[in-house]
C-alpha cells in the first residue's frame, strides 16, 4: 500500500536520458512504474536509439510519455525533459540505472516533513552489468568544502525540488560525464542540500 496518498501530495516528475541502452533500459522503467508513490510523471527522453530501445518504449505507452530524437547528450535530453514536466519534485534515473522499492516515498515524505531541505539524497549501491553488487557509493553527510573537491552524492539516489534546478541553470548540456556533479556545486550556493541514510537507488558500471 502506498504510505502516502491523496491528491494533495507534490507531483514528482522523473526523467529517463537513453541512448542506446534497450540491454537496460526496461529494468529501469519497470523500478519507476513499481514504485509505491501515487503521483509520478515519468518521461523517456531518447536520443534516437537504434538498438530495439523503440521497440521496449512503444510496449510502456500510457504508462509514460516517451520523445526519440537527436540530442546533445544526457544533460540535454534531461533538461528538455523537465522543461515538459509539471513536477514540484525533480529526479533523473539513467537508463541504466534503477530505484529500489520505495525510493520516491522515502525522498518525498523527508521533503514534506523538512520544507526547509531543497534537495534530499539518500545511499546508492554500485552494481555491475549483470546487477550484482559491486559496493555501496560513498556517499557522505553534506559539506560544501568537501563537494569542491568530491562527488558524495550517488544522482539516481538524489531528489530535488524543480525551483532548485531550474533556478540554478540546469544541466549544462556542453558536459558529457560530470554534469551531475556541476550541478550540485552550483545548486549548493543558493540551497540546501540534506541526507537521509535509505538506500535509493542502483547506479550501474560497465564497460
Amino acid at each position: 500500500e502506498p504510505i502516502l496518498s491523496g491528491n494533495d501530495l507534490p507531483l514528482v516528475t522523473i526523467v529517463t536520458p537513453s541512448f542506446n541502452m534497450a540491454h537496460y533500459i526496461e529494468e529501469t522503467i519497470e523500478s519507476v512504474l513499481s514504485q509505491n508513490y501515487p503521483r509520478i510523471e515519468y518521461f523517456v527522453m531518447d536520443g534516437g536509439s537504434r538498438d530495439g530501445t523503440l521497440e521496449i518504449l512503444r510496449r510502456y505507452r500510457g504508462r509514460l510519455r516517451y520523445v526519440s530524437q537527436p540530442d546533445h547528450g544526457p544533460g540535454d535530453a534531461v533538461n528538455r525533459g523537465f522543461s515538459m514536466g509539471r513536477g514540484s519534485i525533480f529526479a533523473w534515473l539513467n537508463a541504466d540505472d534503477t530505484y529500489l522499492p520505495g525510493a520516491v516515498s522515502a525522498a518525498i515524505e523527508y521533503l514534506l516533513a523538512h520544507p526547509q531541505a531543497d534537495v534530499v539524497y539518500g545511499e546508492g549501491l554500485w552494481i555491475d552489468a549483470a546487477g550484482r553488487t559491486i559496493a555501496p557509493y560513498p556517499t557522505k553527510n553534506f559539506d560544501s568544502d568537501l563537494l569542491q573537491r568530491e562527488c558524495f552524492i550517488c544522482q539516481p539516489a538524489c531528489f530535488l525540488r524543480s525551483e532548485a534546478f531550474r533556478d540554478s541553470g540546469m544541466l549544462n548540456p556542453a558536459l558529457q560525464y560530470a554534469f551531475d556533479y556541476d550541478l550540485w556545486i552550483r545548486i549548493s550556493k543558493r540551497f540546501r542540500f540534506e541526507r537521509i541514510s535509505v538506500p535509493l537507488a542502483t547506479s550501474r558500471m560497465h564497460s
